[in-house]
């Protein structure tokens, strides 16, 4: 395993792939509603991401097909942008990277569409706060396996189900790099964590049970019950001193919770 740390050069880019990103991402959220189609949605990151300077870092990756991935309702990840158009009552899940001065930025969030069953607006929040509590523990001298912990801690003691096919990594001149960063325990505590890391953390939750299944088009992850999935994801740097990481992804607007 090489896990690479940070210059203060590096990490400047990557303060400016993440910026674009998550503003990306928050121009794609101002565009969901009833009545639009997943490819527009698409359009609309593509066209930001490029606007600012910066590539898609999706579009091509693997051979993925697009500039970002729109999972919705049961769709876990990897969702390819279609003609499908959003109906009231659905929630979808955009994650979107940019690459900019070679470097990358990655970040999801899953947004509702008009208004939905209370529900599903607590499977959205719970991801999210799973995420923060996983990075409460994103501090240099920390194991990895703590971030995992306490992901699967705050999801499943809300009596969801924690993906376990898909997991979170390091990120940089790659949009994948190591370490790999699962949202649950297992036999290993991980790397400890060190001032310069970046990593890209993701919860993904389900209201039903982990087991996930992937489509014929060999991308879509979809849950293996039916029941509705959520995703939330930053892109963050382990900062010296033992102190609470910086998130990347985050719009100025958002400030960072905690």
């Amino acid at each position: 395993m090489s896990v690479t740390i940070k210059s203060g050069d590096e990490i400047e880019a990557m303060r400016k792939a993440g910026r674009i990103t998550a503003d990306a991402i928050k121009a794609v959220g101002a565009a969901v509603r009833p009545g639009i189609t997943t490819k527009q949605l698409d359009i609309i990151a593509e066209d930001y991401i490029r606007s600012m300077g910066a590539v898609p870092s999706f579009k091509g990756l693997y051979g993925f097909p697009a500039s970002i991935c729109t999972s919705v309702n049961e769709q876990v990840v990897h969702g390819i942008p279609s003609d499908r158009v959003l109906k009231e009552g659905d929630i979808i899940s955009i994650d979107a990277g940019a690459c900019i001065e070679g470097f990358h930025g990655d970040a999801a969030r899953t947004f509702a569409v008009g208004e939905i069953l209370p529900e599903h607006q607590k499977l959205i929040d719970v991801t999210e706060k799973s995420f923060f509590c996983g990075i409460s523990f994103a501090k240099a001298g920390n194991f990895l396996y703590k971030i995992s912990g306490a992901i699967q801690d705050c999801a499943e003691g809300e009596g969801y189900g924690v993906v376990r096919d898909c997991v979170g990594h390091g990120i940089g001149k790659a949009m994948h790099e190591d370490p790999d960063v699962p949202n649950y325990r297992n036999n290993k505590r991980g790397i400890k964590l060190r001032a310069g890391m970046t990593l890209a953390i993701e919860p993904m939750v389900n209201i039903g049970t982990h087991k996930v299944r992937l489509l014929s088009d060999r991308w879509t992850l979809v849950t293996r019950d039916g029941s509705y999935s959520a995703h939330y994801e930053n892109t963050v740097l382990i900062l010296p001193d033992g102190r609470e990481p910086e998130i990347l992804t985050m719009s100025k607007d958002q400030g960072q919770k905690g």
